[in-house]
């Protein structure tokens, strides 16, 4: 199989900002932080930015919106808007934009105050025609959903759901970015306050602000600029629903799609992966896509993450910034998986650091597991 895209791009500079609760700032403001500290990472000026890619839960035209702020003048631009996983689809959209010189220098960012600005978690990733009668509280009610029908046709528990937790929170422990730290045991996450059975609030993700941003090159320039680049090797995306109540089945993902196109893309297996960086927005997320990425079999997925195996120290390592459970989740998480995925492909993750970090798989979702984009990363090691 040919590989055209394999290693022809790079992540050469990271950001982000207000990560947590940012009282004051907008969520065009979180984005424009996060913006000017990637371009600075990657030792370049906003002037050297021809490329655009931007998705946010505020803005109707989001590259209008943020090349407007940022002062861009942009060759290439794209607003593609997926949910959460949509900043995974900007780096394969990026790549091919480099790759075919359409720009030269990609800046892909996102900003959310949806913490200080709002307080409350706001969704419309459901179309309300659909559900209104029967008062669902979207997105948790939809993951319900899932989450019991994979109890009853598996046999997961609730307690395996906390593990997933209770790992989250044990690399979260170990990141003093993370918004949630402190002990967190699975006796705790079951005796927490139920929202929408069987997921209780330390089931769901958190509801924060925050700012991210990263800059994307031809290989042939990254190897030039003042950080050791994170390079792509894949991605793919898939998409089956929209609607909860439109999902095939409840208990498989798209992920089950996306996943093997982008191992295939990139030239890897399961066995080469170092860290796998998932889109936990609830517990079930986790658990989902370990099995719909072949990580463990269907239905195994609870019984695959006990006794600590997706924890510091555990055999997989998933999540090392604390993800969407307890680090950060300003509404659309995806763009805080590259950040970290680079960090550890850098050697820049500190106490969490992994031993080995040369590859990461990187799986986004958006909606109610609607939108599923998978991207592999590597370092130079990999080429």
């Amino acid at each position: 199989m040919t590989r055209p895209l394999r290693g022809q791009t790079a992540i050469v500079g990271i950001g982000q900002s207000g990560i947590g609760n940012a009282p004051g700032y907008s969520a065009m403001e979180l984005l424009g932080q996060a913006a000017v500290n990637a371009v600075a990472d990657a030792g370049l000026l906003m002037s050297d930015i021809d490329g655009l890619f931007c998705a946010t839960s505020v803005n109707a035209f989001p590259t209008l919106s943020a090349g407007e702020y940022l002062g861009l003048r942009p060759t290439f631009f794209d607003g593609t808007n997926a949910g959460g996983s949509s900043f995974e689809m900007h780096l394969l959209q990026a790549t091919l934009a480099l790759q075919a010189g359409l720009c030269s220098a990609a800046l892909i960012c996102y900003g959310s105050n949806q913490r200080s600005g709002g307080g409350k978690l706001v969704s419309m990733s459901e179309p309300q025609w659909h559900e209104t009668p029967y008062q669902p509280r979207h997105p948790i009610t939809a993951y319900a959903l899932a989450t019991s029908r994979h109890m009853h046709q598996y046999g997961t528990t609730r307690a395996m759901l906390a593990e997933v937790a209770v790992a989250a929170r044990g690399w979260a422990n170990l990141n003093p970015d993370a918004h949630a730290r402190g002990p967190l045991s699975i006796d705790d996450v079951l005796a927490a306050r139920m929202v929408s059975d069987p997921l209780s609030t330390a089931d769901c993700c958190l509801v924060t602000d925050g700012g991210g941003a990263c800059v994307m090159v031809r290989a042939d320039r990254a190897r030039d600029l003042p950080r050791a680049p994170a390079y792509f090797l894949g991605a793919a995306g898939a998409q089956w629903h929209r609607s909860i109540v439109a999902m095939p089945d409840l208990t498989v993902t798209a992920a089950s799609e996306s996943g093997p196109r982008a191992l295939a893309m990139a030239g890897i297996s399961h066995t080469d992966i170092d860290l796998a960086m998932l889109y936990d927005a609830f517990t079930i997320n986790t658990i989902l896509f370990l099995e719909d990425l072949g990580f463990c079999p269907k239905g195994e997925g609870g019984r695959f993450v006990q006794d600590g195996r997706i924890a510091p120290g555990g055999s997989l390592a998933v999540n090392t910034n604390g993800g969407g459970l307890s680090c950060m989740h300003p509404g659309m998480y995806g763009m805080f998986l590259i950040l970290e995925a680079v960090r550890q492909i850098r050697g820049e993750a500190g106490e969490r650091q992994l031993a080995r970090s040369d590859i990461a798989l990187l799986h986004g979702n958006g909606g109610t597991l609607s939108s599923q984009v998978t991207a592999i990363l590597g370092s130079a090691a990999t080429l």
